[in-house]
């Protein structure tokens, strides 16, 4: 069995038992226990599983990781995801970009870009666009997190719905094996549904450690938006949804 099948099932297992123990995954695939510990660093490195002493369990679906851990979370990958979309966006042309850390880096992307129109819910893109004077930022009201400067809530959404906006930058918390959309906050999802239906093009970024992450807030199904940028192989039952529907995927 290959490496990449063996995860699928772990995550799977996980989601059917809670917890698993080592030596039951060991006995389950027959390998190793090296190969078990292996996998569930690498998974955990992932952050699609918490890793235990002696076993693991599937991440919680009620809470993200701390910002900081984020922001440092697969850069180089978000790096490149961030760069694939700026060389979408034309000079001129306006845009929504979404809240999380993926959606910073692209704004990180488009600081040469010129004559740029913003709409923006998170307050760090705010900031690093500022320092392109040739791009005009609008910053939607809303209430603030303070533990990542995200602009979320009803007022949030009306605000949005009063654009029609050229592109829509999107993150994500997590991609289901449906293809659903998974997200913790219930007003940050609703925001993000208002940029979908607002974005005449909506691009999602959204690395490896995405798919097959728990939340518990769904958005939507990737079969709303209009292109995937990752840095991975989307897995085959996402490959086969995008596929169907015609859905570019661009890998990173």
């Amino acid at each position: 069995m290959k490496q990449s099948e063996r995860h699928s099932q772990i995550i799977g297992l996980l989601g059917e038992h809670g917890f698993l123990s080592t030596e039951e995954l060991v006995n389950y695939f027959g390998v190793s226990s090296q190969t078990i510990r292996r996998d569930l660093n690498d998974l955990a490195a992932q952050r699609r599983i918490q890793r235990h002493h002696g076993g693991a369990s599937l991440q919680t679906s009620t809470e993200n990781d701390p910002y900081p851990n984020r922001k440092m979370a697969f850069l180089q990958a978000k790096e490149r995801i961030a760069n694939a979309i700026a060389e979408q966006i034309p000079h001129g042309a306006s845009l929504f970009i979404d809240i999380g850390t993926t959606a910073e880096a692209v704004a990180q992307a488009l600081l040469q870009h010129k004559g740029l129109r913003i709409v923006t819910n998170n307050i760090n893109v705010a900031s690093t666009l500022l320092k392109n004077e040739d791009c005009m930022v609008i910053l939607a009201g809303g209430e603030v997190r303070h533990r990542d400067g995200g602009i979320i809530g009803e007022a949030t959404r009306d605000f949005i719905q009063q654009f029609r906006m050229d592109y829509g930058i999107l993150g994500i918390s997590g991609i289901d094996e449906d293809g659903s959309l998974l997200d913790f906050d219930y007003h940050e999802v609703r925001v993000k549904q208002a940029i979908i239906a607002n974005a005449r093009h909506t691009f999602l970024a959204a690395d490896a450690s995405k798919f097959g992450r728990n939340a518990m807030v769904n958005m939507g199904n990737i079969t709303q938006i209009g292109a995937l940028y990752t840095d991975v192989e989307p897995p085959k039952k996402i490959s086969e949804l995008l596929s169907a529907n015609h859905i570019e995927c661009h890998l990173c």
